[in-house]
């Protein structure tokens, strides 16, 4: 496999909370942490016995199921929304175990049932930080961010004093880039909270889309001196180090992101899509299927993933995972990029190299017909185009001599028992004509 072709448009930190097609390079998006009640590790989990007590005159509850949040943490998807379906059945007020049900429901890929599972929780909670944030996030990734703005803005219409709809309301606005209207309400925020550190990382967003790094990282290191265990905080600043030009200290961000929150997809997409670059494929893998199991529809993640498996020369598992890419957005240009290099520098066995080839060709021509631009298509159109010339004339050559060693092949003698050949056509009448 030819190295100079493993990194290709998509691969670096694609990470977006939004659901709008992803850019690779200083254009990525500061993603919004997966807001959970399940703890960062190194934060304890709640005390059971500090639960809220039952409603008076009614029997005591019966306790919640055994540790569903450590399974579901250990990725146990289907064991934990069990788990969590039967507590929010045996305590139907715990707006924790809502938000708990919608982040695993989620992960499973049951998107409406999850949104369904977040508003139970507001519903229960209306200051539940968690639940908005997922609910809003949720609603950006799946095509729906200016119905939460809309949605938002009515809430804070009833209750504009309400610091949680507003901070989500930062979120929704950021989703649509709308940089300047989201700036004021960060501020807001801020003005009725000043140590609101979830307002301070939306705000360092803000001013990284706006280029103004320096002003984000001073954002940031203030929110971490605030609050060291956010995860959220070191992936944005992650991403301003690498705008800064400091790869190995955004390096270092994105991993202690991960390593804060595990089912963090954001963080876990960028710290792989940085070593992918660095060519580790086999650590980027770890990270970018953890980060796809956290968010299934995570597009981003996705395509770095089947980078990874490309940079591995494992045909079969890119080819998946960039299908799984056209499925979720069918409109991105660089799906059909990756897919072209995949299929002019792997060789699978199990795939005739013209087939192949003629794909690759293929998939550069969706490539432009979506509007991808690269300069490198060129040549990579014509390295297809030699390639296919070649094998063409190797095949030409293998049926010549194919051919040469059929002509040259001795004539099987006859048997003694088989009865005389029949003349050929004409040798007959040739035969008498001479007589």
């Amino acid at each position: 496999m030819s190295m100079r072709r493993l990194l290709a448009p998509g691969l670096l930190l694609l990470a977006s909370a939004c659901a709008t097609t992803p850019k690779p390079g200083p254009e990525a998006q500061a993603a919004a942490a997966p807001a959970s009640t399940m703890p960062d590790k190194g934060t304890p989990a709640s005390d059971p016995k500090k639960e809220a007590a039952p409603d008076a005159g009614k029997a005591a509850l019966a306790p919640p199921p055994a540790d569903a949040l450590s399974v579901a943490q250990r990725g146990e998807l289907t064991a934990a929304e069990s788990s969590y379906r039967t507590q929010v059945e045996r305590r139907p007020k715990d707006d924790t175990a809502w938000t708990d049900l919608g982040i695993v429901l989620e992960r499973l890929g049951k998107n409406d049932e999850a949104e369904r599972a977040y508003r139970q929780a507001l519903e229960l909670k209306p200051e539940q930080q968690a639940a908005w944030d997922n609910l809003t996030r949720l609603q950006c990734r799946t095509g729906k961010a200016a119905q939460a703005e809309a949605w938002l803005r009515e809430q804070l219409q009833a209750r504009p004093d309400a610091v949680a709809p507003r901070t989500a309301l930062v979120q929704a606005l950021l989703c649509q880039k709308k940089l300047d209207a989201a700036s004021t309400e960060a501020r807001r925020v801020l003005k009725t909270e000043e140590r609101n550190v979830r307002a301070m990382q939306l705000l360092a967003q803000v001013y990284y889309r706006e280029r103004k790094y320096e002003l984000a990282k001073m954002v940031l290191e203030n929110a971490r001196t605030l609050a060291p265990n956010e995860a959220a905080t070191h992936n944005a600043l992650g991403l301003v180090l690498l705008a800064l030009g400091t790869k190995p200290a955004a390096l270092e961000s994105f991993k202690k992101a991960s390593e804060l929150k595990p089912d963090f997809a954001e963080a876990r997409n960028n710290f792989g899509a940085l070593l992918n670059e660095a060519q580790d494929h086999a650590a980027a893998i770890k990270e970018l299927e953890a980060a796809v199991e956290a968010a299934p529809d995570f597009v981003s993640a996705r395509l770095n993933l089947g980078n990874a498996y490309r940079g591995q020369g494992d045909f079969a598992r890119a080819l998946a995972e960039y299908q799984q890419v056209l499925r979720l957005a069918p409109g991105l240009p660089d799906t059909y990029f990756n897919l072209a290099i995949l299929h002019l520098d792997a060789e699978p066995q199990d795939m005739d190299a013209l087939v192949r080839l003629q794909a690759c060709l293929s998939y550069f021509d969706q490539y432009r017909a979506k509007g991808g631009r690269d300069e490198r298509v060129d040549d990579y159109v014509k390295d297809a185009r030699k390639s296919i010339e070649k094998e063409e004339r190797r095949r030409e050559r293998e049926k010549r001599e194919q051919l040469r060693k059929s002509d040259k092949s001795p004539t099987p003698a006859a048997s003694k028992d088989a009865p005389p050949a029949p003349p050929a056509s004409g040798s007959g009448r040739v035969a008498a004509d001479k007589k």
